[in-house]
């Protein structure tokens, strides 16, 4: 176990403290637009690099327990009066485990693109899935090689050709170890039993066309969370911030600046 704390940038001094989790392909890069708007709208931006990713130390169990646990070193480190968790696809994951295993120190979430849950570990489908994404890198492909084709099966058909470049690049970068270390942790992921019990204020995103993130799933999980406030865009897949940003960004603020 590390007890490093992961690298990040932080924009802004306002409460809430908006703390920014990338997916499994991402990195703190992926949000540096939020980062601006956040900053100047009055609040402080925290985006991290997961542990093996960018600057930051893998963590031993690479676990989505070891992940919340090294997100919540950085929260203490920055020390908010309140802590809101912004977590896209597995950054999502990490959010709920966070919620789970200290609830006191996180204030609201917004889950965009995840999943409470990704199934049993020896599942047929989530083998196939991991068999899946790794098969090329096992073939001897880059990260480089995989983006293209793994971002345009995430998008929407029209997505921004300059929103898609820039999550290649991006995702491109990431480490193939904290890669496949974390297609590994997704396989025991199951918080669903904690949904009910969510008690503070949370935002679900979905997209129409998300491949990953159904809206059918998306909208069931906004439902078993008291109060929660669910919103789907349309036209977009499972990287809303970038295919959407402005209504993205509008709706994230509108929450916040109603909630908060």
């Amino acid at each position: 176990m590390s007890e490093a704390i992961p690298a990040y940038v932080s924009r802004g001094q306002g409460e809430p403290a908006v703390f920014l989790l990338h997916g499994i392909g991402g990195g703190k890069a992926y949000w540096e637009p939020q980062l601006e708007v956040l900053a100047r709208a009055g609040y402080r931006a925290v985006a991290w690099d997961m542990p093996g990713y960018g600057q930051s130390a893998m963590v031993e169990p690479y676990t989505l327990a070891e992940l919340a646990r090294a997100l919540e070193r950085i929260i203490d480190h920055v020390a908010p009066q309140q802590a809101v968790l912004l977590g896209h696809s597995m950054g999502g994951m990490v959010a709920l485990e966070a919620l789970a295993l200290f609830p006191s120190k996180i204030a609201g979430l917004i889950l965009s693109c995840t999943s409470p849950a990704f199934g049993k570990p020896d599942g047929a489908w989530q083998q196939e899935f991991l068999r899946q994404r790794l098969a090329p890198l096992d073939a001897g492909k880059s990260m480089a090689d995989v983006a293209p084709s793994l971002v345009r099966g995430m998008v929407a058909k029209d997505a921004d050709s300059a929103a898609v470049q820039r999550a290649v690049g991006i995702m491109g970068a990431v480490s193939p170890a904290a890669y496949r270390a974390a297609l590994h942790a997704l396989m025991n992921f199951d918080r669903r039993a904690l949904l009910p019990a969510i008690a503070v204020p949370t935002l679900v995103l979905a997209g129409d066309v998300d491949p990953n993130a159904p809206p059918a799933v998306m909208q069931k999980m906004a439902e078993k969370i008291p109060g929660a406030q669910y919103e789907c865009f349309t036209r977009t897949g499972h990287l809303a911030s970038l295919e959407q940003p402005t209504r993205f960004d509008q709706t994230v603020l509108q929450f916040l600046r109603t909630r908060f």
